[in-house]
């Protein structure tokens, strides 16, 4: 089995509306996402994924969340935690694969990291 990753980042704002602590309050942080692919099969070049192609179809997903109020996104239910972003990353590069002529089962597992040591990851079933 092979894997490949590649890696974005992005700044945006949000609050948890059902949550009871400091997280309530309206804050920001700096996300990085990494987005993985895994496969048995290489193509004809012996690669799994093109990381070009990858980090493209991610940073457009991204590119919507940065710099924003993740609150104002509905479906995020106003409750933007990083479960639900990866989530959302994951089935919007999902979509946005066969544009590319990329497979999107490939397509496994998107991480969310908050800050360098807390993470949500959401990967296919």
């Amino acid at each position: 089995m092979f894997s490949v990753r590649v890696e974005a980042d992005f700044a945006a704002a949000h609050f948890l509306s059902h949550y009871h602590g400091k997280c309530e309050h309206l804050h920001g942080h700096n996300y990085r996402v990494r987005l993985w692919s895994r496969g048995e099969d290489l193509d004809e070049g012996g690669m799994l994924a093109d990381f070009g192609i990858l980090k493209t179809a991610l940073r457009q997903v991204i590119a919507g969340l940065d710099h924003s109020n993740l609150n104002d996104n509905p479906e995020f239910n106003n409750d933007p935690s990083a479960e639900r972003i990866a989530a959302f990353i994951f089935k919007n590069v999902e979509a946005l694969l066969p544009s590319f002529q990329v497979d999107p089962v490939r397509l496994w597992a998107v991480e969310v990291f908050e800050t360098p040591t807390s993470m949500a990851r959401y990967e296919r079933e």
